[in-house]
Parts: structure tokens; sequence; C-alpha cells
């Protein structure tokens, strides 16, 4: 038997092994790229978050974990093979990890190129056929399976094709729609693609010379009035606008007109926060205005948090009632208005993709095409920051190099 594999990032990585060690069947893996993995590389800062340890495979969890139409799709992947048994798969590879407090798991090397090493030798000892600049624009039904067709002209056979062709995210590293585009050949649809953990632009008059500074907040996105969604975690300004994971975890419903509101204290009631602020003119009543939020907050934050509502620099005691309520208004609920989100350049992870209603959640194979699978970012199916888009990579990939070649264990 012959599978053919279209994309040599996570998922496609992983299907490749899978069908290699667990059939015997000669499995090509086409990439567009000029190696394998690239996206992956750069993911968690270069660090590779492969997993995270508080993702549970059952309904609460996806739900608050994943987007698309239908998030209780992933569930059979997930519990077929989930992080236990992914952190395992990546043991035997030779890949030591460790585990953060936050759940989020990284190789202990910190070095986001062992997660690829160990896949990319993996690949060559299984006696994977890897094929690079293959880039693919058109695919055809044939007598017992289906051929793919480069630019250039060269074309593979597979008697059974499994597109993890990824999405637009990460375009400078190789992100592409090719997985849409070839399955839409076979009567596949694609719901709107969009960037998603990405950062957001804001307006750079009050963030100026904020660029480089973080802070641990509570965010909430708001649309008139209505608040569309939240977050916790690090916040990064920049000098276009904010970043970091908590923005991440927001920007797929970001738009120009929504209004991003910072608590910059989020441990701390507003009751305390305004006590303190008291409680610091008491003590230091000579000091300048602009140290008020000193020991707080980040030095520079803090002084523009303060230069928001004191125009003119007075040592503390000359501060009024009104001056404090505005500066603790201001760390708790800093608002920023949106401007927009960076596109797909910026973003991690694509939001939207195939429909998974067209492929059989059991199995990954596709409704439409018998003998055509899909998995990771092609299908419309994206995670919060974190983790989630890598185990959900593992996971489909996984599966569908298990089903698509005939076997029925992990």
């Amino acid at each position: 038997m012959k599978i053919l594999i279209l994309g040599g990032g996570a998922s496609g990585m992983m299907a490749a092994l899978t069908a290699a060690e667990l059939s015997g069947a000669h499995v090509t893996l086409l990439e567009r790229q000029a190696r394998v993995g690239k996206k992956l590389l750069a993911t968690g800062n270069g660090r590779c978050n492969l997993t995270n340890v508080r993702l549970i495979p059952d309904a609460p969890c996806l739900q608050s974990s994943y987007n698309g139409c239908d998030p209780a799709f992933l569930l059979p992947a997930l519990t077929r093979f989930d992080v236990s048994r992914t952190r395992i798969f990546f043991r035997a590879l030779g890949l030591l990890t460790v585990q953060e407090p936050s759940g989020r798991v990284y190789p202990l090397s910190d070095q986001a190129n062992s997660v690829v090493d160990v896949l990319r030798f993996a690949l060559d000892q299984a006696g994977v056929e890897t094929v690079f600049g293959f880039d693919a624009v058109s695919v055809r039904k044939k007598a017992r399976g289906y051929e793919l067709c480069s630019a250039e002209g060269t074309a593979r056979f597979g008697d059974k094709l499994i597109v993890a062709a990824g999405g637009c995210a990460g375009k400078t590293l190789g992100g592409t729609d090719a997985g849409c585009r070839l399955l839409a050949q076979l009567g596949h649809t694609c719901t709107e693609l969009r960037p998603s953990l990405t950062p957001l632009r804001t307006d750079p008059a009050w963030i100026r010379g904020l660029k480089g500074v973080r802070a641990d907040a509570f965010v909430r996105l708001r649309k008139g009035g209505r608040t569309l969604c939240a977050s916790s975690g690090e916040l990064q300004f920049t000098d276009y606008g904010v970043s970091g994971p908590v923005i991440f975890d927001l920007s797929r419903a970001a738009s120009a007109g929504s209004e991003l509101v910072i608590d910059l204290l989020r441990d701390y009631a507003e009751s305390d926060v305004r006590a303190m602020l008291a409680q610091r003119v008491q003590r230091l009543p000579s000091l300048p205005a602009q140290e008020l939020l000193s020991g707080m907050l980040h030095p520079r934050l803090g002084r523009m948090l303060v230069r928001g509502v004191i125009r003119e620099e007075r040592p503390l005691h000359m501060l009024t009632d009104a001056e404090l309520d505005a500066v603790c208004a201001q760390i708790k609920s800093l608002t920023l208005p949106v401007t927009g989100a960076l596109g797909f350049e910026s973003a991690q992870v694509t939001a939207g993709g195939i429909r998974t209603s067209e492929f059989d959640p059991q199995t990954l194979e596709s409704r439409l095409a018998p003998g055509v699978f899909a998995c990771g970012e092609v299908l419309d199916v994206d995670g919060v920051c974190g983790g989630y888009n890598l185990q959900w990579a593992w996971s489909s990939g996984r599966l569908a190099g298990l089903v698509g070649t005939g076997r029925e264990r992990l």
C-alpha cells in the first residue's frame, strides 16, 4: 500500500511516522519547504510548547480550549492519543520534557529543534520517503487512489491520501491555504479563514514608550458595551499595540471597533488598590507624583498611567481624591481601542478551515472522498494558547496515520 501525506508539519510528521511504523506501508511525505517542521521550530518563541497537561478530553474542556463549528469533533482523536500518550511517545523517541506550573510542557532543552530532530530521525529510521519542494496544486481521483500534481508538473500517487498541509498562519514560515484548495477540488467546503493567536493593534498614542514592558493582567475584549471574551496571563506592550498569551487568546474575536479593558493588578480588588494609593500618599507625602505606583507596577508603565491622569508634577500630598480615584481606575480598567489584528504573517494559528462535518471524527476520513483523510490545522479547529493546537496536531495526525493504513490500535 502507498500512503501519500501532504505537509511536513507537526500533524504530517506524526501521521507519516504512525503509518510507517504501524503498517509497513510505503509512506511518502510531501513538503513544500526545504525542510520539515519549519513552523514547529518557531512555536513557543522557539521553545515549542508540546502540549498541556490541563487538557482533559471531555466536553467542558473542549468547549473552553478549542474553537470551530464543532469542538466535540476533537473528542475521539484526543481520547485515543491523549496528553499522557503523547509524552510517552516523545519520551520513546528520546525527547526529555519538563512541565511548567501552568501545565505547559516543553522540551527540557528549551529548544524547538530538539522536537523536530527526534521526529526527523524517527522518520528516517522508519523509512519514510520525504520529498521537498513539492508545491501541490491539484488532486485527482484515480481508479484505486489519488494523484497529487505539483506546480512543476510532477505527480505522486497514493492508495490513501492524508492532507496535513496546515493553514495560512505564519506565512513567512510556509503557511498556506493549499490544503483547503486541494480538498475543495474533492468537493469539500471551507469556512472563513482568519488569523488567530496574533498580536493586536491599538491606538499607539497612549502606549508609545512602553515597548517591551510586560505585565500580568486580566483582559476583557468588549464591543458595544458587551464583553465578548476574557482571559488572564502575560501581556506585552509593543510599538504597534499589545501582544502576549493573554492577547493571543482574545485575538480570534477582536476587530476594529472593539476595545481591551485591562486590569493590571488582577489579584487585588479595586478597593484594596485605592487603599494602597492612599497609604502611599500618607507615608511618603513629599514623593513626586510620577512615583505613585513605584513598587506596584513596571516603572515605565506606572509613570505612564499616572501621566494619563496627573498632567502637572506635584508631590503626593497635593493630589486630590478624584485624581487618586482616576489612577485607581486606570490600573483596574485601562481601556485601549483596538484598530485591528496583525495578519497571517504574525499569527500562530488559522481560525477556520475545512468543515469538520464533512469528516468522520472516529477516523478523520472524508465523507465525500473515501480514502482521503485530514488532520491538524487544515480542519476548522483552533485552540487557545498553551500547547492545545500542537496536541490536536499530534492526536489527529496519529489517528489519520493509524486509520489511514487500516490499523485499529494505537
